[in-house]
């Protein structure tokens, strides 16, 4: 790579740390970058699954205390969504590249539009429900497991958007905060990434000088969208969310 592809990668790196950590579609700035410098799909995505861990290890190292506040919630967030990541990895090195290209784009708009409706549609439910005083869900349901841990193979399989979609499940399967739900999203993009990355290490082609790049600027990136995630209001930070994930959803329509 020359000089300029060399900081234009590092700069890629630093905004996709910045959207790990607020609005979840980090690979939609990374991984274009890395094509764009020539890698093959197949490396660039491997690669920049390697090179962007440190971005959800800066971020939840951010989000420390959000954390902190919900032990049993963090631990199976690590849990489903590591183990889902290991199929994604498989996944990604045993089938062509086009295989999910077709669905990938709506399931990201039925994704955003699960994370804009969820306020109404809880309100909708509780109203339904008027006299009773439920327990808060702070824990996940064996459902909400279930379906973190699928968003979990699509981040090891490929990513851009997973962030958005485990907004949508934790914001159904449990009554959090969305500054919570969004500290916890970090944290499976970390956890399915940090997976698939040691898979990727032994099995997958990789460009150390892309993923060195681009781990150097997520790295400062993930610790500064904590702290940006952490003081947005919950309504902005919702609205931004689904319009990351809609805009993703169309680029990826081209």
């Amino acid at each position: 790579m020359t000089g300029s592809e060399q900081l234009f990668i590092l700069a890629a790196g630093l905004v996709a740390g910045v959207l790990t950590s607020t609005v979840g579609v980090a690979s939609l700035v990374s991984f274009p970058a890395l094509l764009a410098v020539g890698l093959p799909p197949v490396v660039a995505n491997a690669s920049n699954t390697v090179g962007m861990t440190p971005a959800g290890l800066s971020g939840s190292f951010g989000y420390r205390r959000e954390l902190r506040a919900h032990p049993v919630v963090t631990v199976a967030v690590i849990l489903t969504c590591a183990a889902g990541s290991v199929l994604g990895a498989v996944l990604l090195l045993a089938l062509p590249p086009s295989v999910f290209e077709g669905i990938v784009p709506w399931l990201i708009l039925f994704t955003c539009l699960l994370v804009g409706a969820q306020p109404r549609v809880s309100r909708w439910l509780r109203a339904r429900k008027a006299g009773e005083e439920p327990e808060p869900r702070i824990r996940m349901s064996p459902v909400t497991a279930f379906f973190a841990t699928l968003t979990g193979v699509y981040g090891g399989y490929f990513g851009a958007g997973s962030g958005v979609m485990m907004v949508a499940v934790l914001g159904f399967g449990t009554d959090l905060p969305l500054r919570i739900v969004n500290a916890l999203k970090t944290l499976a993009v970390m956890a399915a990434n940090v997976v698939a990355s040691v898979i990727f290490l032994v099995v997958a082609d990789l460009d150390w000088g892309a993923i060195g790049l681009l781990a150097s600027g997520s790295i400062v990136g993930g610790y500064v969208g904590a702290h940006i995630g952490r003081r947005l209001p919950e309504g902005l930070l919702r609205a931004l969310i689904v319009a990351a994930g809609i805009t993703a959803a169309v680029l990826l329509l081209r």
